[in-house]
């Protein structure tokens, strides 16, 4: 038998296997598996009490392999796939299509117990990157700064290089941790600490945003990119959805779901 063809079928098994028992199986992205796609799911289902949900938040470099290996139907991703990821679905005859679901705003924080208000995009830059390390140099309150960061599994963490620190790496005493709540966590008992979160998570206790040139996230400065860290939020799915998928990806876009998007403290995206 042709290897192709064993592609496929591994695929198509793999495929049957995620839809079995009516559920429904999304991963990827924590940024939106953590709190929005949960809240998502429940008002789904008091609509479709014959659906369950299997929600595996670890990533959206997970969420975009597992529609590539045929392990879920929706993959949830703060990033863009990339060409590799693209060529890797191509070579297993899968079809990688996004759809926009929610607009998000990477929020730089620090302690409440910081004073420091503002850092400029260059300072922020300079922070993440390790030529500043130590508070005293952008105006705070003297003492070595602690930096948290995603891991690399995360669509976050490849976002934030690209949007800002142009790429560069990050310091090597940076701190990774797993999903936005615990970045949060962390930031909020240690007054030296900075991180990044999604919108979502920039009024957590404990932590504060801190202005970028001036501005922070919100609806309208997401909306309108004067924010310099907004970006959109993805469902991936293996070409057109179909069956609960796509259903599911329609309420996610509908009033009812997009009200759960904007209270979760994501934006919509304008209607075309």
């Amino acid at each position: 038998m042709k290897k192709s063809t064993l592609l496929f079928l591994a695929t198509l098994v793999a495929a049957v296997v995620a839809r079995a028992d009516g559920k429904l199986v999304i991963k990827g992205s924590d940024t939106l598996g953590a709190k929005l796609v949960p809240q998502l799911a429940e008002a789904y289902k008091a609509k479709n009490p014959g659906v369950s949900f299997e929600i595996a938040a670890e990533g959206s470099t997970t969420g975009i392999a597992a529609i590539i290996d045929g392990t879920a139907q929706i993959g949830m991703s703060s990033r863009r796939a990339k060409p590799t990821e693209m060529s890797a679905g191509t070579a297993k005859g899968v079809t990688l299509k996004p759809t926009i679901v929610a607009f998000d705003g990477i929020g730089i924080i620090v302690s409440a117990a910081n004073p420091l208000a503002k850092l400029t995009q260059r300072q922020v830059e300079q922070i993440f990157a390790g030529d500043i390390a130590d508070w005293s140099a952008v105006g705070g309150t003297p003492g070595k700064i602690s930096i948290y960061t995603r891991n690399t599994s995360s669509g976050t963490y490849s976002d934030f290089k690209a949007l800002a620190m142009k790429n560069r790496d990050y310091a090597s005493s940076s701190q990774k941790m797993a999903g936005n709540e615990q970045i949060a966590a962390e930031v909020a008992k240690n007054p030296s600490g900075i991180g990044y979160v999604g919108l979502a998570y920039i009024n957590d206790p404990g932590v504060k945003v801190v202005a970028v040139d001036g501005k922070t996230p919100t609806p309208a400065t997401v909306l309108d990119h004067s924010y310099p860290y907004a970006r959109p939020t993805f469902y991936y799915t293996n070409g057109e959805p179909t069956g609960e998928a796509a259903k599911f990806l329609e309420f996610t876009l509908s009033d009812e779901g997009q009200k759960i998007v904007r209270d979760v403290g994501f934006v919509s995206p304008p209607k075309s």
